[in-house]
């Protein structure tokens, strides 16, 4: 199989966690971006060739990703193949992901695999696509779709031959992107295959931080994180946390080089991040290398990457709508000094 990753989308309700990254970069579950789930299963999936193709901020998805030696995709043949939009002079002009692909038809035209899996970049789950590719071929179909409870994942297999037939018409037919064919399918065979087994579509802030507080359940975590078929991620060499005498930790996610100093339950905390003595997380996302005082109050919050945020702050959100603090922001009495 050919793994086609499309990372072009681009959605409103998510813009607070995307200004200066896409969708596919955005860091979840303490140590992974969204893009490690799909591209985890392609590789589990026997997987040798995988083309990415972002639209818009892509420099952090860039800068991620490297040469895909996490993935075993530094290879001499087949490997990761990264293929920016040449459209970025217009970046709210909607043309398809068809016509971004025929963009680099080349890639499609050398490749060996005689069958395609295209999926999103922010959908996370732990899917075997060889199964799906079984039952593709038993079924006889001209393009199976994946499903939780009859609603698609955007995930798709197909001939490889088929997918390029559609990428070179695209120009002159009414089908723009893969969900232009499933939903017209007079001309093609569509099937359906049902996923059991977990599954977190992230396209919202509410439904990041709801998917993001739900790993903390075992069973949840269980069926996501497989020992079998493992979730890759960049490496980075960092000590173990670090926990204070007065340190409180309960039902949390904590990565390494962090430092513990307060009071924390049911959050994720990502790498090296700094937690000062006498504060109090409850119910939060605190994002890679955030720095937070002394006598802070947070609860129902997402912090982003770089965030400092000064002693006796009290930041406070809601379940449904959970108080978001942008990358590199600095709050309180920092921003003085």
């Amino acid at each position: 199989m050919l793994g086609i990753i499309d990372a072009t989308t681009y959605k409103e309700e998510i813009k607070d966690l995307a200004q200066e990254r896409s969708m596919a970069a955005i860091p979840f579950a303490g140590r992974y971006r969204l893009i490690d789930f799909v591209l985890s299963n392609m590789v589990n999936s026997g997987i040798k060739s995988v083309g990415i193709f972002p639209k818009y901020r892509y420099r952090s998805l860039m800068d991620h990703l490297g040469s895909g030696k996490h993935w075993d995709l530094n290879r001499k043949r087949d490997g990761l193949f990264f293929f920016p939009s040449p459209h970025l002079y217009d970046e709210y002009h909607e043309f398809g992901s068809f016509k971004q692909f025929s963009d680099h038809i080349d890639y499609f035209l050398r490749s060996r695999q005689k069958y395609a899996v295209i999926t999103n970049s922010y959908t996370v789950a732990n899917i075997d696509f060889q199964k799906v590719l079984d039952y593709h071929i038993d079924m006889g179909c001209d393009l199976t779709e994946v499903c939780q409870n009859g609603k698609s994942l955007q995930m798709y297999i197909m001939s490889t031959e088929l997918l390029m037939d559609l990428i070179q018409q695209s120009a002159y037919s009414s089908y723009k992107t893969l969900h232009d064919v499933v939903t017209s399918p007079e001309k093609f065979t569509i099937c359906q295959y049902e996923h059991q087994d977990y599954v977190a579509v992230i396209d919202s802030i509410q439904k990041y931080y709801k998917h993001s507080l739900e790993i903390l359940q075992p069973e949840i975590w269980q069926s996501l994180f497989s020992k079998d078929r493992p979730i890759f991620t960049k490496v980075k060499d960092e000590p173990p946390t670090r926990y204070g005498k007065q340190s409180r930790v309960r039902n949390c996610f904590i990565a390494n080089g962090s430092i513990i100093e307060g009071t924390v339950e049911n959050s994720i905390i990502f790498r090296a991040v700094h937690i000062g003595k006498n504060t109090v997380i409850k119910n939060s996302i605190i994002m890679q290398k955030s720095q937070i005082g002394e006598r802070c109050s947070l609860n129902y919050c997402i912090l982003d990457k770089d965030v400092k945020i000064g002693d006796d702050m009290n930041l406070l959100g809601d379940k449904n709508d959970p108080y978001v603090v942008h990358k590199g922001t600095i709050q309180g009495v920092l921003m003085n000094t």
